[in-house]
């Protein structure tokens, strides 16, 4: 029996209109834009409006997904979304696109990986495909993660941004997805985190709001050592190496981290996609966003190999090698 692969066929994206650039950040919290943009790469950020929910840059991604694709919604029996900032409690953000979609009656459902999101649901409808449960599948990556912002904590505040990505998968007898590869380490929850929640409870209290608690020179460290490691497993998973890589589309969260794993698959910056100072870190929309810039830009090649990666709280870290 021929081996069935799953096979990324069209991309989408969405973002707010709304643009935050960091000289406007510069007004409200005491930094600026020469140490935003040293530390992290980040220039400017889009923040959704005032009612603009995950859902909504999500149904935009997937959107533009399925007409690039020339896929009707009718045609999906999977779809997968990887998010962190849900829209509601339940049902679930994808049950909720889905329905505006018209693709009523497929398996629908959420990945909560946090900034890894889009990779995990990835690499789970990859899975679906290739044991021949589903042929067609649309998996997202959506946040606004700027809700859960402190917009006077000036180390956070500059690092987050809201947005979307999408791709169209579909069972194919060429190769498309070669590996993925997911971890998470609860060990390491208190680097990165939000505390409140349906269960631990919502409160009012100074310093128990709903924000993002980071220890950023932590995160960093174990993030470059992780996805180190996680290249080489990769690679080795899919039985290639470094010089069969044509694109690293990585996690946008900070062009250290991204220049780190370059050095490693010794690539040079300009094969690496890099979307961090346009948009900040989008946490799972993120890695969906830098592809599909990097496919509408006309970099990424249909024949190239991709490899896909991301780093998020958890800690959670996930990777994708793949022929577009």
């Amino acid at each position: 029996m021929a081996q069935i692969y799953s096979r990324i066929i069209a991309t989408g994206s969405a973002l707010p209109e709304r643009v935050v650039t960091n000289a406007d950040l510069e007004k409200i919290v005491d930094t600026s834009d020469e140490w935003i943009r040293t530390r992290t790469g980040i220039r400017q950020r889009h923040i959704a409006a005032e009612g603009e929910t995950t859902g909504d840059l999500a149904f935009r991604a997937a959107q533009q997904a399925l007409e690039t694709a020339g896929v009707k919604a009718s045609e999906l029996d999977l779809i997968v979304l990887g998010t962190t900032t849900p829209d509601i409690i339940f049902p679930s953000t994808a049950c909720l696109v889905q329905h505006r979609l018209g693709a009523n009656g497929c398996a629908a459902f959420d990945v909560n990986a946090a900034c890894s999101g889009f990779v995990y649901a990835l690499g789970v409808a990859d899975k679906f495909i290739k044991s021949g449960q589903s042929k067609k599948a649309l998996v997202i990556g959506a946040e606004t993660l700027t809700r859960m912002v402190d917009w006077n904590e000036r180390e956070t505040c500059v690092l987050f941004g809201d947005g979307a990505g999408a791709v169209v998968l579909e069972a194919s007898s060429e190769p498309g997805i070669y590996a993925t590869c997911l971890h998470a380490d609860g060990g390491y929850k208190e680097l990165l985190y939000n505390p409140v929640g349906v269960s631990a409870g919502f409160k009012d209290e100074p310093g128990h709001g709903v924000r993002i608690r980071m220890a950023g020179r932590e995160v960093f460290k174990v993030a470059v050592k992780t996805l180190d490691s996680l290249v080489g497993e990769t690679l080795q998973a899919a039985g290639m190496d470094e010089s069969q890589v044509d694109w690293l589309i990585p996690h946008q969260a900070n062009l250290r981290i991204i220049e780190a794993t370059a050095k490693r698959l010794n690539m040079s910056m300009e094969r690496v996609i890099v979307t961090v100072d346009k948009h900040a870190n989008t946490s799972s929309g993120s890695v969906p966003l830098a592809l599909d810039y990097a496919v509408r830009s006309g970099k990424a090649q249909r024949g190239q190999n991709l490899l896909l990666e991301a780093f998020g709280g958890g800690f959670t870290w996930a990777s994708a090698l793949l022929r577009y």
